[in-house]
C-alpha cells in the first residue's frame, strides 16, 4: 500500500497531493528497503526517517505537504513520527475504514493520521473514521465517531497517567531522561503520573511475531493482499499487481520479507497454524491486563521507540544486520496493533538534535481523550520553549 498525503490552506482541505513512497512490502521499521533508495530524516539526512511509512512521515516533516495517511501493522505509523517529531495516531482497531488498501493481516491491519499537530491529526481523524456502509466488515455497524476536535481541552489537571515500567527495557538513556523530563512537565501541569508494572507488556511482542509472520505471508504474499473469507470489498486491480509483481520481482524482496515467508513456510509444513492460534488465544489475556490497566488511568505513557534515528546503515551490511535493523524498532509499538488499542506518538522532545517519541495509549474507541492527553502535553511543550 502506497499511503497517501494531503495539503491545506488556512481555511479549507485543499486535497489530495499524491503518494508517498513506502518501505518495500511494509515490513520494515527501518526506512532502508524502499525501492527508490532510502527514505532520509529532515532533521538529519544520514539518519533514517523510521518505517514503514517513511515516506509520509519524511514530507510531512519536511513541510511538503500538511498530512498524510499511513499504514500501521507493527508501528509504521507512530515509528517514522517519533523518529521525526512528528504526530502519528493509530487509532483503535476498525475505527478507520481499511477499504481499498492491501491487506498485510486482517487482525493488526490500520490506517492512520501523520501529522505536525494533535489538532491537524484529530482534523484529518474526523475525516477519515466512520462506518464505510459494509465495505470493510471488521467494522460495527453502530460504530459512532466523535467531533474529535471538539475535544482538544488541553487541561492536563487530574489526568491520570500511567507509566509502563516495562516500556523501557531497551531504550537508550537519552530517551529514557527526555521522556522523564517530560512526565515532570505534566506532574507540574497537575497530572497524576504514576508508574504502573504490567508484565504482559514483555509477552506482546512474542505474540505479534507469529500472527505477523503467518498471517501477512498468507494474506499479502499468497493471497495477493486479499482477505479471504471477508465479505469486503476487495480490489481486482490491486490482487493483480500484487500477483503479477510477487511472482516476476520476488527476487527483490527484502530480507525481512524471505525470512517471513521462509519462516512461515517451515512453521506451518512443521506445526501447522498451532503458534497462530496459541498467540490469538493468549492475546486476550494480554487483551486484558492493558484494560485492567486502562480502567486505574486515562491514558499509558511510555517511549514510542527504544533510540533516536540511527545512521543509514551501510550498503554491505550482512543480511544478519539487516534484518535486525529492520525488527528492532516495534517492542514498544506492536502490543496496540494486537490489543486493538488507539495509539499516539508524539514528540517529547530531542536528544543531541534528533526527535524522541513520547506514546499515549488509550481505551478502545477513546481516541478522543486520547488525542486530548497529547494535546494537552504539547501546549505544555510548546508553551516552554515560547
Amino acid at each position: 500500500m502506497l499511503p497517501f498525503v494531503a495539503c491545506l490552506n488556512k481555511s479549507c482541505f485543499l486535497g489530495c497531493s499524491g503518494k508517498a513512497a513506502c518501505e518495500n512490502m511494509c515490513l520494515s521499521g527501518s526506512s532502508i528497503t524502499c525501492d527508490t533508495g532510502p527514505v532520509r530524516n529532515p532533521h538529519d539526512e544520514k539518519r533514517i526517517t523510521g518505517g514503514s511509512s517513511s515516506g509520509c512521515a519524511a514530507l510531512v516533516a519536511g513541510k511538503v505537504v500538511d498530512m498524510a495517511i499511513g499504514g500501521d501493522q507493527g508501528g509504521s505509523v507512530r515509528i517514522p513520527s517519533s523518529l521525526t517529531g512528528l504526530v502519528g495516531l493509530k487509532p483503535t482497531f476498525s475505527l478507520v475504514p481499511y477499504t481499498g488498501a492491501v491487506s498485510v493481516e486482517t487482525m493488526v491491519d490500520s490506517l492512520g493520521p501523520i501529522t505536525r499537530t494533535v489538532y491537524d491529526c484529530a482534523l484529518l481523524l474526523e475525516v477519515i473514521a466512520g462506518y464505510d456502509n459494509g465495505q470493510d466488515p471488521r467494522q460495527s455497524r453502530d460504530l459512532k465517531v466523535s467531533n474529535y476536535t471538539a475535544q482538544l481541552v488541553g487541561d492536563v489537571k487530574g489526568m491520570k497517567i500511567g507509566v509502563i515500567k516495562e516500556g523501557f527495557a531497551t531504550c537508550q538513556p537519552e530517551v529514557k531522561s527526555t521522556f522523564n523530563v517530560a512526565m515532570e512537565t505534566l506532574k507540574s501541569a497537575g497530572a497524576l503520573v504514576e508508574e504502573v508494572s504490567i508484565p504482559a507488556h514483555n509477552d506482546a511482542e512474542a505474540l505479534f511475531f507469529p500472527i505477523l509472520c503467518q498471517g501477512a505471508m498468507d494474506i499479502m504474499l499468497k493471497q495477493d493482499g486479499v482477505a479471504v473469507g471477508s465479505r469486503g470489498l476487495q480490489s481486482t486491480m490491486l490482487a493483480n499487481s500484487m500477483r503479477q509483481g510477487f511472482r516476476s520481482l520476488s527476487q527483490y524482496l527484502p530480507h525481512v520479507a524471505k525470512m517471513m515467508l521462509l519462516t512461515s513456510e517451515y512453521v506451518r509444513e512443521e506445526f501447522g497454524y498451532h503458534f497462530y492460534a496459541k498467540a490469538t488465544n493468549l492475546l486476550m489475556e494480554v487483551t486484558e491486563e492493558y484494560n485492567k490497566a486502562l480502567s486505574m488511568y486515562d491514558v499509558l505513557a511510555l517511549p514510542t521507540v527504544p533510540r533516536t534515528a540511527t545512521e543509514i546503515i551501510r550498503e554491505n551490511a550482512s543480511v544478519q544486520e539487516l534484518i535486525e535493523h529492520s525488527l528492532s524498532w516495534i517492542p514498544n509499538t506492536c502490543a496496540f496493533n494486537i490489543t486493538g488499542h488507539p495509539a499516539i506518538s508524539i514528540n517529547a522532545g530531542f536528544s543531541n538534535g534528533l526527535p524522541v517519541g513520547l506514546q499515549f495509549v488509550g481505551r478502545h474507541f477513546e481516541d478522543g481523550a486520547l488525542l486530548n492527553a497529547a494535546y494537552g502535553w504539547e501546549k505544555l511543550r510548546d508553551a516552554a520553549t515560547e
